[in-house]
């Protein structure tokens, strides 16, 4: 059985006052979420801040990206390296964001994924169509480019303990949402993608829905059976919203 995770990207917010009070209203409401892993990944400049926050608790930490390089005259980068050091074990890579706006392309996103793996980081690797790839009918077709570029640079073993997340770019931050069984549809696309390669890693593979998941319909995305927690944007940034949806991802066990 797959552990549901629930994990919140709060993208480019925050303050060390407002993140203080958010990660309180969080741990002050975790009771009950057994079943659910659940992760903050907040900016870098506040990953050390977070993590001593969630000392002693069971929330993850994730970062929101992650350099493909190790060291050297890269500026503005964060390596793998420097995630660990700070207690950081969980890295977002290839956020539709992250492709659109900076040029992340299959390519730089495999090598992230290896680079992630290299220093014990579990990557969250995103996949997802554009409105007009849906409408064109190719969204299989762009998945599965996106899982295997991943793929075939680092081999299928090192999905085991990675992390894929499902978020169709024409749901992030629009309202709009795939229905329950679209996601569906595709997760268990994505999953049969892996298993082609590996059956064994593919069953084991938590696959999350990011696309404006809320509280009121978080429930019945989770319900679907390859859907296994969600990355969450906005919603994140409210406790109460946030742990609404950690206590509808545990209530999937």
């Amino acid at each position: 059985m797959r552990k549901p995770l629930v994990a919140g990207n709060w993208k480019l917010n925050g303050t060390r006052e407002s993140n203080q009070q958010l990660l309180q209203g969080i741990l002050a409401n975790s009771a009950g979420l057994d079943h659910c892993d659940v992760m903050v990944c907040p900016p870098f400049v506040y990953l050390a801040d977070v993590a001593s926050h969630i000392a002693g608790s069971d929330v993850l930490l994730g970062a929101q990206d992650l350099s493909a390089e190790s060291s050297g005259a890269f500026t503005g980068d964060v390596s793998a390296a420097m995630l660990r050091d700070v207690g950081c074990s969980y890295a977002i890579i290839g956020h539709s964001e992250r492709r659109a706006l900076f040029g992340d392309s299959d390519a730089i996103v495999a090598k992230k994924f290896q680079a992630a793996h290299a220093h014990g980081i579990h990557p969250i690797v995103c996949v997802g169509e554009s409105l007009e790839q849906r409408e064109a009918g190719v969204t299989t077709d762009v998945v599965t480019r996106q899982i295997t570029a991943v793929m075939q640079a680092g081999g299928v073993e090192l999905f085991a303990g990675s992390i894929v997340a499902y978020e169709p770019v024409w749901a992030i931050g629009t309202g709009l949402t795939a229905t329950p069984q679209q996601a569906q549809e595709v997760h268990a696309h994505i999953r049969r993608v892996i298993a082609a390669a590996d059956a064994n890693i593919a069953a084991d593979l938590r696959i999350l829905y990011g696309g404006s998941v809320k509280g009121s319909n978080a429930s019945e995305l989770f319900a679907m059976d390859d859907i296994d927690g969600g990355l969450i944007g906005g919603a994140s940034l409210e406790a109460t919203e946030f742990v609404t949806i950690c206590k509808a991802a545990a209530g999937k066990n």
